[in-house]
Parts: C-alpha cells; sequence; structure tokens
C-alpha cells in the first residue's frame, strides 16, 4: 500500500520511505495496517483494541495506543494539529486522510515467487531472507516514488511539504509589508508623480487611497504572517473568511509599479501589475494546500 513517499508492505511488516526502510515497532505498525485497511473511515478506539490488543493482554491501552499513535506520526513526519495521514476525532478514534494505493500487482509478484511453505525453524529464516531480496528489488524503483506523490483531493495536484507552502504564503507577506512601509516612507513622491498624471483632487485621492490601504494592510500582514508562523490549524478557514477583503486589497496595489513608470517605463510597469494581480489567487492556493486538512482536527483537539 502507497501513500505519498511512503509504501508499506503488509506481509513483511515494513514500512519504507522512497524505498528506505523505516524503522517501526509492531503494535504501531499494526495500528497503521488497520488504520490503512479503513482508509478514510473512523477507527475506533474499541475497533483497535480488539484488533491490536488481546483480550488476555493485560496493559494501559489509552498510554499503548496513544504512544503507537505518535510513533506512527513521528515516523511520518505528521502533526497531529495539522495532520495530513492519521487524524485524530476526541474521544472516538483516528482516521487515515491521505490518498491510499493498493499495489495489487506487488502481491501477485509476491505470491509466484515465494517458494511453498515449509516446515521448522529453517523455512522461516527462508522466508525472511526472501523477503529481504524481494526488499531489495523494490528498493530501486521505489526510489522514484515521488511520480506517485499523493494528490490533493480538491486541487488535484501532487501535495507538497508543507514547509514549503506555509514559507511561500510567509514570503508574500513580507512582501507586502516591504511595498506598504516603503510606500508610507516615500509618500510625497507618490504625490508628486500622481500630479504629474492626476493634478488636484486625483492626485490627493491616490494619496488618501495609499494611506487607508496600507494602514489597514499592515496588521492584516502581520496577522497572516503570525498565523503561519504558529501553525495555526484553522488559518485556512479564517482565510477563506477574509479571501474578499484580501483580493480587493491585492487588486488595488497591484497598480503600484504604475506609481514607478518614470524609473522603471511602462512595460515593465505592465508586466509587474499583471504578475501581482494573481498573488491573492496564488495565496489561497498555499494555504488550501497546507491547511485543508487541519479544521476537521481542529474540533477534535490534539492527540489524546
Amino acid at each position: 500500500m502507497r501513500f505519498g513517499i511512503f509504501e508499506v508492505d503488509l506481509i513483511a511488516g515494513e514500512l519504507r520511505k522512497n524505498g528506505v526502510r523505516v524503522r517501526l515497532q509492531e503494535q504501531p505498525f499494526q495500528v497503521l495496517a488497520v488504520l490503512l485497511e479503513r482508509c478514510g473511515d473512523l477507527v475506533t478506539r474499541e475497533e483497535l483494541r480488539a484488533k491490536v490488543w488481546p483480550a488476555d493482554t493485560f496493559v494501559d491501552f489509552d498510554h499503548s495506543l496513544n504512544t503507537a499513535v505518535n510513533k506512527i506520526r513521528d515516523a511520518l513526519g505528521d502533526s497531529a494539529v495539522s495532520p495530513r495521514y492519521v487524524e485524530t476525532l476526541a474521544r472516538r478514534g483516528y482516521r487515515f486522510i491521505g490518498p491510499v494505493q493498493r499495489d495489487n500487482r506487488g502481491k501477485e509478484s509476491r505470491s509466484i515467487s515465494l517458494p511453498a511453505p515449509e516446515t521448522g525453524q529453517a523455512s522461516s529464516l527462508k522466508g525472511d531472507d526472501e523477503t529481504e531480496t524481494l526488499n531489495g528489488s523494490q528498493a530501486a524503483p521505489a526510489k522514484s516514488q515521488e511520480a506517485t506523490a499523493a494528490v490533493h483531493p480538491d486541487l488535484e495536484i501532487p501535495i507538497p511539504h508543507r514547509g514549503l507552502t506555509r514559507g511561500l504564503f510567509a514570503l508574500i507577506q513580507l512582501m507586502y509589508l516591504t511595498f506598504y512601509t516603503a510606500a508610507l516612507f516615500q509618500l510625497h513622491e507618490i504625490d508628486r508623480i500622481a500630479e504629474s498624471f492626476l493634478p488636484g483632487w486625483g492626485a490627493f485621492a491616490i494619496v488618501i487611497a495609499v494611506l487607508v490601504t496600507a494602514g489597514v494592510g499592515i496588521p492584516l500582514r502581520f496577522y497572516l504572517l503570525s498565523a503561519v508562523g504558529f501553525d495555526y490549524s484553522r488559518l485556512e478557514e479564517k482565510f477563506r473568511r477574509l479571501f474578499v477583503f484580501v483580493l480587493l486589497l491585492d487588486e488595488l496595489w497591484a497598480v503600484a509599479p504604475f506609481l514607478l513608470v518614470e524609473k522603471i517605463r511602462l512595460g515593465p510597469a505592465f508586466a509587474a501589475t499583471a504578475a501581482l494581480l494573481y498573488v491573492p489567487f496564488s495565496e489561497r492556493t498555499l494555504v488550501r494546500m497546507a491547511y485543508a486538512r487541519s479544521i476537521g482536527s481542529s474540533v477534535g483537539g490534539t492527540s489524546r
């Protein structure tokens, strides 16, 4: 079974990342296997207990299950706050939310290549050796797992690393903060340029628009920066509500390069404006890629 850059061999009991085996103990692996078999469905804590922990096992089940889930998340590089794979439903159970591919051909080739079972310890050792050989033969193609990377269910694009999307989103906010700060420091220059092609009330309106939008935009950008910096799990929900306002603000500032037309000329000013017109839509896409899956988990809380 494959998801993202990971591959799970249910027969060998192995988890691999880009073809390299990831150490995962038996009970966490069994929990992961149950979640994968029920991908997209809620698996209750009681079901996990019945499948993984025998009835005659005397352990602190809650602690053992929580530890197993935490080890799974560590192995997958996942987070309880903003999950990409294992989602917590508070006091109910867990759900595997990543797209999963079943490699049926792998099962067929494995069943064909393995010899008939033998008795005794020698059979067990032989089976382990053959499993390792099969794993080795699969390591090379598994290194190209990026081609079968998980696809975002809504955007239909490969899901990138969250650090990349969050970093790009933060850079956009810093870019607009730079715009606002530079405009306020050069307000007299903006007034002079505006007077050259819109004398009188036209130039005054442009200066007022710069003051108002920069005054509103600065706290907005600081809010978005802090939200993405602290990995606020409901950022996608909040940004969706703010998007119309952000779109209007960003589209107004998209014409700012024309204030520099004396220095950069008309062609570059037009090109810069065309690029800035798309930026708010790229912000929305970046937020959806990084946070679309975290809304459901934010209600349920963190892993128990």
